[in-house]
């Protein structure tokens, strides 16, 4: 019950989402659970720029230590921040309803953000943030319109500026916004360097979503090799049995 109302609230906060990405449409992110190094960069920028609002409830510390090859010290040095215990569940000290008081409605927890939204969503949302002077915060999404929630990366990607264009619509020009500018973004990364971070940060939510699908992979990898294997050895038996059959 509580995993389909956390992912009724993720639905929630991210509103009517539109597909148009930076350059229209979903981006398209690499997710690999194999990568170690990734996985490992991507829990780091959770814990440092996510989760001073959101969770995950439904992971332990002591497992992302366990299946990203940390050891306990590194972990409570670079991903915990709080008094939890290595054996913790991954929360913050926000008060829900201080939280609901300043954003509008509680950060939902991500656990199950990529498998909800789907990767591609969620790397494009994460690279679509640019500067809206009208808006509350100061910032829009082109993917979630009128979001409630800061653009916590900023830091490294800088602010992007959106980019318009005068069309002609019903015979009269219209100044219209076709995308945002992140090139010029003026942040601690590159675009490519702030690109590559946000797929560490994708890619680290894939697996907190699905924490076993490496070993699945792996598994069924295996299980592919010995029917290849079986078939050739029934293959050849049936042969054998049928030699003597005209």
């Amino acid at each position: 019950m509580k995993r389909i109302v956390f992912a009724l609230l993720i639905w929630a906060v991210a509103g009517s989402a539109s597909a148009a990405g930076p350059n229209g449409g979903l981006m398209s992110v690499d997710i690999d659970p194999t990568d170690r190094p990734s996985l490992q960069r991507g829990a780091q920028l959770f814990a440092n720029y996510c989760m001073a609002c959101h969770e995950a409830q439904f992971m332990r510390y002591g497992r992302v230590a366990a299946d990203l090859g940390l050891s306990e010290e590194l972990t409570q040095k670079y991903l915990m921040f709080t008094d939890a215990q290595i054996g913790d569940t991954m929360l913050n000290a926000m008060d829900p309803t201080l939280a609901e008081e300043w954003f509008g409605i509680t950060p939902p927890d991500l656990s199950l953000i990529a498998r909800v939204r789907g990767s591609d969503w969620v790397y494009t949302f994460l690279n679509s943030f640019y500067r809206d002077d009208n808006a509350p915060l100061g910032v829009n999404n082109l993917v979630v319109e009128d979001l409630s929630m800061p653009h916590v990366l900023w830091p490294l990607q800088g602010l992007p500026e959106p980019r318009y264009e005068v069309v002609e619509v019903d015979g009269v020009a219209q100044q219209v916004m076709v995308g945002i500018n992140t090139a010029e973004a003026n942040g601690a990364l590159s675009e490519s360097e702030y690109r590559a971070a946000t797929r560490d940060l994708v890619n680290f939510l894939a697996y907190v979503g699905e924490p076993i699908r490496a070993d699945r992979e792996r598994l069924g990898i295996g299980v592919l090799l010995f029917l290849a294997v079986f078939l050739l050895l029934a293959y050849l038996l049936k042969k054998e049995y049928w030699r003597d059959v005209h």
